[in-house]
């Protein structure tokens, strides 16, 4: 029970924020801003279990959510799917093309694998621009409205509740996931693999796995943000995109799901308000971001945790 105290301290205090932001919301502006956090935040703790639980870097992860957008945007706009069997499609896809790249990918290790996923993330860039048939090229595409049996969300408030629910599942399964024993093998690979070889667990496996989810969340939200911004380029999967995602794992918390939350915040919220400095914007960005990782090199969150620890009696 006492585990499980701290966890259910964090979806308590997250359904808390949930509940309370929409009354200090004044405009649709700043609705916005916020489902931008839910749905990066939703890539972010998929990422998480990838870099912070299972010790694999990846920074072609954009690629996956851009993939995801363009399922979308494609079988909606093109085929005249419904949305739902587009995301679902797109998201079994994306799994799918994971789990081929996964094998040879994950056998590499450190920078090889920081490489070969930049790679592999840098090939779907290039795809999505090229087959300008199909995706629009670098000009983008349209995206038709998110529809279910003729209703479709109208409004930035609906948007939010939807986004907010999303969130929510996919926080709780991250943590049902984490305390599970594919949790335990996971934490087990990232502390060493050959000792968790040893041990009987079969790193291959685990390491696959934890990549096919990861890449799915990504493009689940990928698919979310198509629809409702209505509009998609290439530039969703961009490197610098997948350079943001992992930046908000790190700055939030490496093995920290609510970390995970906290970085997305923090890295989608402060370039709004950087904008009044104008031409010091992307300085003043990166001396916050060095400051962070100088005086709390764990991330924002365990850091502060560690820091309630010491201070406590």
């Amino acid at each position: 029970m006492g585990f499980w105290q701290p966890r259910r301290a964090g979806i308590l205090a997250l359904a808390a924020v949930i509940a309370v932001l929409p009354a200090v919301l004044p405009n649709a502006f700043y609705y916005d801003v916020v489902i931008l956090v839910g749905i990066n935040a939703i890539v972010c703790v998929g990422l998480n279990l990838l870099i912070g639980y299972g010790g694999q870097i990846s920074l072609g992860h954009a690629g996956f959510f851009g993939l995801g957008a363009y399922f979308s945007a494609v079988l909606t706009g093109t085929y005249d799917w419904p949305p739902l069997a587009a995301l679902a499609t797109g998201a079994v896809s994306v799994g799918v093309l994971s789990f081929i790249v996964a094998r040879p990918i994950l056998k590499l290790k450190g920078h090889y694998l920081a490489m070969g996923t930049l790679g592999m993330g840098i090939i779907i860039s290039i795809a999505l621009n090229q087959e300008v048939d199909i995706t629009g090229g670098p000009d983008g595409m349209p995206v038709p409205a998110f529809a279910i049996a003729g209703w479709e969300p109208s409004s930035e408030q609906t948007w939010y509740w939807i986004v907010a629910a999303l969130l929510m599942i996919s926080v709780w399964l991250a943590l049902n996931l984490i305390d599970s024993p594919v949790g335990r093998a996971l934490r087990s690979v990232h502390g060493s693999e050959v000792a968790a070889s040893v041990a009987g667990v079969d790193v291959t496996r685990y390491k696959i796995l934890i990549f096919v989810v990861s890449a799915v969340m990504a493009s689940f939200a990928g698919s979310l943000y198509a629809h409702y911004t209505g509009f998609i380029t290439p530039d969703e999967a961009s490197f610098f995109h997948s350079i943001e995602f992992v930046t908000m794992v790190v700055l939030g918390g490496m093995a920290s799901t609510f970390g995970s939350l906290v970085g997305a915040a923090i890295l989608t919220i402060l370039p709004q308000l950087l904008t009044v400095l104008h031409d010091f914007e992307m300085l003043a960005f990166g001396a916050i971001l060095m400051g962070t990782m100088i005086f709390m090199r764990k991330g924002l969150v365990p850091s502060l945790v560690d820091l309630a620890k010491r201070a406590r009696p």
